[in-house]
């Protein structure tokens, strides 16, 4: 199966690598796509910036994805590779009690994965995460916030298998005064949303962090469904 894939960025990528990109990014090193056209025009620009979005295409069959949107992962599968790769804030205690549990108990080998197809952090995806660390909102709030606004699900390329598969298509100049002001609106829209909706408030039996760590809840546990 051929999938189309594009990549925001402020320059023309005609030869993906692997090892390329930084290494604190969501899933750590990979080449970042998505497979949404206007998704990749948002991430390509910066606040007075102009970017390009590069097009892609990749024959899939064979190779091993990992796609943290199957039904036998939970958001924490997602949470801990972050964990294990962002930079967060985390000097309170619980925030690095929550860590070492959650890295603990919900890691993911990675071996052998040569794509990842999971959320993407932006900012409202990132304050949510932290937030759900450091106790402030339960698994069922950051289940619905992770929902809004539709900020993106990433294709990343992990593997040098994947990186043989990548053909460049070609590439189109996205400009910064249109699409940056897109790509604020939407991250301010989840916010916004999770913050004035009521159905968003905490609610009795909401499990925390803290249930998750004293009460040694497992994956399969039918409260993380």
């Amino acid at each position: 199966m051929i999938r189309n894939l594009f990549h925001g960025s402020d320059k023309v990528v005609e030869k993906p690598y692997l090892g390329g990109g930084k290494r604190y990014n969501d899933y750590g090193y990979g080449f970042y796509c998505t497979e949404l056209l206007n998704m990749a025009k948002e991430w390509s620009v910066g606040p007075n910036r102009d970017g390009y979005v590069n097009k892609y295409e990749i024959e899939v069959d064979g190779l091993n994805i990992l796609n943290l949107n199957d039904k036998k992962y939970n958001i924490l599968h997602w949470l801990t590779i972050l964990l294990q790769n962002r930079t967060f804030d985390i000097e309170a205690p619980l925030a690095k009690e929550a860590k070492d549990y959650l890295v603990a108990h919900y890691s993911i080998p990675l071996d052998g994965v040569d794509i990842i197809i999971g959320y993407r952090a932006d900012d409202s995806y990132f304050d949510f995460a932290q937030d759900f660390i450091s106790g402030a909102i339960s698994y069922r709030q950051l289940s619905i916030a992770m929902r809004l606004g539709h900020l993106g699900q990433q294709f990343v390329l992990v593997s040098e298998k994947a990186f043989e598969r990548i053909k460049y298509i070609d590439a189109e100049p996205v400009k910064a005064n249109v699409w940056y002001k897109k790509k604020k609106a939407r991250d301010n829209k989840a916010k916004n949303d999770y913050f004035n909706a009521d159905k968003y408030r905490r609610i009795k039996g909401d499990v925390y962090i803290t249930d998750i760590i004293d009460e040694e809840i497992k994956e399969d546990d039918p409260r993380l469904q």
